[in-house]
């Protein structure tokens, strides 16, 4: 069945209740790994030093997206489908996070003073979230999988659309909430989820 306006209103208000709830299974994760945490530090992540406004990106830019990409979607079967694509993103990150738990160093935190609105902004992110469900990179997967999908519906937009998980990626590694070695994995693993998805839609 086609979407109507009304329609659409109801597909975000779900959306925005899916994420907060998916994101309970990421919170799970943090308090269950089954191995130690293990670091990917390489000579990589000393490219990209900590600059604290990149958090608007980070935060700012990536759940508006997810949430306007809805306005793209065709219809209840549509939608149906394009949830179930990020459901099983989820339980493919959980498997990662279980047995293969990564945290980033704890004096990357201590790198962000409060200072400016953005250190501020970036400190409340840290309070919401550890150090740990690092790799692959949630960010970057869901930001790849939803720039797939809106090159998918909107075939106009091209690979334009892969400037937002290109940015999102970007964001997680200058507010140093990722390793290097988080953010390829996180896109391919996007991919793939993308590639599941249609096979069966």
């Amino acid at each position: 069945m086609e979407l109507l306006s009304m329609d659409y209103l109801v597909v975000i208000s779900m959306t925005i209740v899916l994420i907060s709830g998916i994101y309970q299974f990421y919170f799970w994760c943090e308090r269950k790994h089954i191995r130690p945490c293990r670091s990917l530090l390489t000579f990589l992540d000393s490219w990209f030093s900590c600059h604290p406004s990149w958090i608007w990106i980070y935060a700012g830019l990536y759940y508006p997206v997810i949430i306007l990409a809805t306005l793209t979607l065709k219809d209840t079967r549509h939608f149906a489908y394009t949830t179930f694509s990020y459901i099983v993103l989820m339980l493919l990150q959980m498997i990662f996070f279980l047995l293969f738990p990564v945290e980033t160093p704890v004096q990357w935190r201590k790198q962000v003073s409060g200072n400016s609105i953005s250190e501020r902004f970036l400190r409340l992110v840290h309070k919401a979230d550890t150090d740990s469900n690092c790799f692959p990179s949630m960010h970057v997967s869901v930001a790849m999988l939803t720039s797939l999908h809106l090159t998918a519906n909107v075939p106009k937009l091209g690979l334009w659309t892969l400037l937002f998980p290109l940015l999102i990626a970007l964001s997680t590694l200058y507010t140093k909430r990722h390793y290097f070695l988080d953010t390829v994995p996180g896109a391919i693993l996007g991919w793939i989820v993308f590639r599941i998805y249609n096979l069966i839609y």
